[in-house]
């Protein structure tokens, strides 16, 4: 008798479920290239968070609260109005000294404060990157821009200032959009650099303070840029805060030539600045949670 036995069928593969779990995979960048911009969008929502919290930190428990964004740069007026106004007298391109100084004062005010917010911004959030991943551009980005709100009061301010003196701002007031991202781009590209180098070397912070005090002699704030010699103005103008603070008085005073060759030596230094700090701040960010 003569037994045939079936061999044995393969069981059945288990039906996945429904709501399988999404499995992502965290990479490092493998290339200098490889910016990985479109995840920045992606957790938009997260970049909003950041930005509103440091704008409430700031005024949390202030007295005068929002005031000090009007205070502080009508205190310097006060002393760029006396000093290198009435006792250097120093040309202002024919506008009164309080307009001539209060319109640069807006954008640097801004520019600085982003600037240092940006430096800090890494290093003061270290809890939150060592436990959990998300993009850290979001980090710069927010810290950037949540000093917009401040810049949108001080130029309210300002468009009072000069309207009270008789000064009705021309058509290029419609320029100042333009103005403002480069002064936006210009916090950004050179807070990546800075964000990125006092995660790796603490002496940054420390190193700030004089540096933005060193940009400021260096930027037309309390002197016109026609001082400078017509041969290095191309050199002067590689300053982008230069031309942002040029384009400022121009768009809104009408005084003053227009900030042609300034501006685009202002915007060529803005754009090799900002990608340079978005390469450099991509390679660091691979190995950033172990340094901070």
């Amino acid at each position: 008798m003569v037994t045939i036995t079936a061999p044995p069928q393969p069981a059945a593969p288990l039906p996945m479920p429904a709501s399988a779990p999404t499995v992502v995979r965290i990479e490092p960048p493998r290339g200098w290239l490889e910016l990985r911009l479109a995840e920045v969008w992606e957790y938009r929502e997260l970049l909003y968070f950041f930005a509103m919290r440091d704008i409430k930190i700031r005024y949390k428990q202030t007295a005068i609260g929002v005031l000090w964004v009007v205070l502080q740069p009508l205190m310097t007026l006060g002393v760029f109005t006396v000093f290198f106004g009435r006792l250097a007298k120093l040309p202002s391109q024919g506008l009164p000294y309080p307009v001539f100084y209060f319109a640069a004062l807006v954008p640097w005010a801004y520019f600085s404060q982003a600037l240092t917010n940006c430096t800090n911004i890494v290093v003061d959030n270290q809890n939150v990157i060592t436990k959990v991943y998300f993009p850290r551009l979001i980090l710069p980005v927010a810290a950037v821009f949540s000093g917009l709100v401040d810049f949108a009061i001080g130029l309210v301010v300002m468009v009072i200032l000069t309207l009270s003196f008789g000064i009705h701002p021309p058509a290029t007031v419609l320029l100042l959009p333009v103005l403002i991202v480069l002064a936006v781009l210009t916090a950004l590209g050179v807070g990546l650099w800075t964000s990125a180098l006092n995660a790796l070397y603490r002496d940054v912070r420390a190193v700030m303070p004089f540096v933005v005090q060193f940009w400021m002699l260096a930027s037309p704030v309390a002197y016109p840029s026609s001082l400078v010699p017509m041969r290095w103005r191309w050199l002067y103008g590689l300053n982008p805060m230069a031309g942002v603070i040029d384009g400022f008085r121009w768009a809104l005073t009408g005084h003053g030539q227009p900030p042609g060759v300034a501006m685009a030596a202002s915007a060529v230094g803005v754009g090799v600045v900002l990608l340079g700090g978005l390469f450099f701040f991509q390679r660091m960010e691979t190995n950033i949670a172990d340094r901070v």
